[in-house]
């Protein structure tokens, strides 16, 4: 089976929202997501970053632990692992085959067919269940109460932070947006929040309250003793001291915190995980695309920052560690992003060189040449160019050798990227 054809023959976006075609395949599954201990993680920013830490920290506490995340940055099977071990083809292929006459099933009866990402969370499901994982690990998609995903029971639900993205799905006011996240909180549950303004705590605390769920607020007030190398974060949490973590960028000691809430949720209900082999995770944690550095020689760095919060988080964690350098940043930005609210915020500094590409796939992505027109509307600079991605990368190798690049906007070209740095 060539998978790719297969798998392209599906609708990749959003409809109109509905947990259908969920319940209809759990049910013809015989329900795995109820046999599952689920950790479900929902918020603007920061779900892979949380995934990929309270992944590491339970294998590291000898557990089997099933990841579903998405997007994939090189190949499409990372979207579903296993202690950090990809599905494989033929396994794909095995739950394709399992599926698929039920997908004809549904789409014969109604209306709107099965779209990419219903087929990928039930092969999740299926596998998962099939490999008797301890825990799975769940990152929505896209919102939360309406997202695919939402069809499990979770032991945790986890909430990162809540902004603007999405908007003409999710809401047009944080509050909105609020609802729709809060949609993964489930009853006689636990739910980890992150603390922030008032009309969204509300949203979160009243939800708990209604599904009689405890609620674990994380506040940065808790985050003391804090310090910073080019190695290591450092601080302390409750009674949580020098809590080193190898991911860059302040709001990863939230994200950490996150981390270490879960665990003494996971430690009061009857797992066993110590402060050693959680340390030990959040110390050794690498996460791909995440303020990466892809390339020593030119410095490059990638970072997938594509809304309003993530854009000033990469700025603050760019002046903790490079504001000195000389600076070019190469920006692709998706039709489906609010590219003028990303540009405004980027283009603010006389003295970097503004790079704009149209990605890989310019049917996807803003025009090069709009982003360039619209980027000097905020900074009128003449140090801004418009070029092809491949052309953007050879640049900085020929004439930015002594720059700080940042690749920014999009995960979708990451693999591109490599491949063209290969080439340098």
């Amino acid at each position: 089976m060539d998978i790719e054809k297969y798998l392209s023959k599906f609708f990749n976006g959003t409809k109109n929202p509905s947990l259908k075609v969920m319940e209809f395949f759990m049910e013809e599954f015989e329900h795995p997501e109820k046999e599952l201990k689920t950790i479900h993680i929902a918020g603007t920013n920061g779900k892979g970053s949380i995934t990929e830490m309270i992944a590491k920290v339970l294998i590291n506490a000898g557990y089997t632990v099933g990841k579903y995340m998405s997007p994939h940055l090189i190949k499409y099977n990372e979207r579903i692992s296993i202690n950090n071990k990809n599905i494989n083809d033929i396994e794909i292929e095995e739950l394709i085959n399992k599926i698929n006459p039920k997908i004809e099933e549904y789409n014969s009866k109604n209306d709107t067919p099965v779209t990419l990402f219903e087929l990928e969370t039930t092969m999740a499901f299926l596998y998962f269940k099939e490999k008797k994982c301890d825990f799975v690990i769940l990152e929505t998609g896209l919102g939360g109460l309406y997202d695919c995903t939402n069809i499990c029971k979770p032991i945790i639900s986890i909430i990162s932070n809540i902004g603007y993205d999405h908007m003409q799905i999710l809401g047009n006011t944080l509050p909105e947006i609020a609802v729709q996240k809060a949609g993964i909180i489930k009853e006689n549950s636990n739910t980890i929040f992150v603390s922030q303004e008032d009309d969204v705590n509300k949203v979160i605390f009243n939800t708990c309250k209604e599904k009689n769920n405890d609620l674990h607020i994380i506040s940065e007030k808790d985050i003391i003793n804090y310090s910073y190398d080019k190695n290591y974060q450092k601080f302390d949490y409750k009674q949580f001291k020098d809590i080193l973590v190898n991911l860059k960028g302040y709001k990863q000691c939230i994200n950490a915190s996150i981390i270490i809430e879960c665990v003494q949720i996971l430690n009061k209900i009857g797992y066993e995980i110590i402060e050693k082999d959680m340390k030990t995770a959040l110390r050794t944690i690498i996460h791909k695309a995440r303020f990466e550095t892809i390339s020593k020689e030119p410095l490059i760095i990638y970072d997938g920052a594509h809304n309003e919060p993530a854009i000033e988080n990469l700025k603050n964690t760019i002046n903790m560690y490079h504001k000195e350098d000389k600076k070019v940043y190469i920006i692709s930005i998706l039709k489906s992003k609010d590219y003028k609210t990303i540009l405004k915020q980027l283009c603010t500094d006389l003295d970097i060189i503004y790079i704009f590409t149209s990605g890989n796939d310019s049917t996807r992505y803003v025009e090069k040449e709009e982003l360039l027109k619209t980027a000097k509307t905020y900074l009128k600079i003449p140090n801004m160019f418009a070029l092809d991605l491949e052309e953007s990368i050879r640049e900085v190798k020929n004439k930015y050798i002594n720059y700080t690049t940042f690749v920014i906007g999009s995960f979708y070209i990451y693999s591109d990227v490599l491949k063209f740095i290969s080439k340098l």
